[in-house]
């Protein structure tokens, strides 16, 4: 099975076009306002068109109420949700049923225990999301910008696909996917010149590094 890239945190109509020319398969607009990568409703609107259906639309938010999903789904039409907050199995069973759109939930890893929570998201969610646990005193999710220990989850008995984030840059990228042999690797800060201003070389670069690891490990 083919690895998936998704560049995630794209707001501008040429990152977007930059990383479906490259070749995303999956592209994230972030609808949370903390974030330096959070796009309005009408940018989320006029990116999603842009797409035109070349790369799957991934639509990011954290612990969103059903009024603020209506918006983006008006919007942005996503073909899967990612959940990034704190949002339990049941609240990603109810978003399921009402919008109809898979979900991939973002698990956050700092040690083993962090990997308790897997059997209940993986009874609802289509897809799970790696990301490193953000710091005590961090004002938003995520690893920002800093990897987790990797080999957590060389064992992992898992039959739901997953991916892997959080301080994926070029240079580490094919050892995140020797190490957890996910089936997918998401980037956002690894290809900025600047918090949520992405560099469209890096783009590139980043993509092609993920396509060779792909094409090695099947040599």
């Amino acid at each position: 099975m083919s690895l998936l890239v998704k560049i995630c945190g794209l707001s501008t109509s040429e990152t977007l076009e930059t990383a479906l020319d490259a070749g995303a398969d999956m592209v994230g607009f972030v609808f949370f306002p903390p974030s330096p990568r959070h796009v309005s409703l009408q940018t989320g609107r006029e990116l999603g068109r842009q797409v035109k259906g070349r790369a799957q639309k991934v639509a990011l938010t954290v612990d969103a109420d059903d009024a603020t999903l209506d918006n983006i789904m008006d919007a942005l039409s996503p073909d899967i949700f990612q959940l990034h907050g704190q949002e339990s199995v049941a609240r990603l069973r109810d978003i399921k049923q009402r919008f109809g759109r898979p979900v991939m939930k973002a698990v956050p890893v700092a040690s083993a225990s962090d990997l308790a929570v897997l059997p209940g998201y993986a009874a609802v969610a289509d897809r799970l999301l790696f990301d490193a646990r953000a710091p005590k005193d961090a004002t938003r999710p995520g690893g920002l910008g800093a990897p987790f220990d990797w080999h957590l989850l060389e064992n992992l008995d898992l039959e739901l696909p997953y991916m892997v984030s959080g301080g994926l840059h070029v240079d580490n990228v094919a050892e995140a996917v020797r190490v957890t042999r996910a089936g997918g690797v998401d980037v956002s800060s690894g290809i900025e010149s600047a918090p949520g201003v992405k560099d469209p070389e890096l783009i590139k670069a980043f993509i092609r590094a993920a396509r060779a690891t792909q094409e090695s490990s099947v040599r």
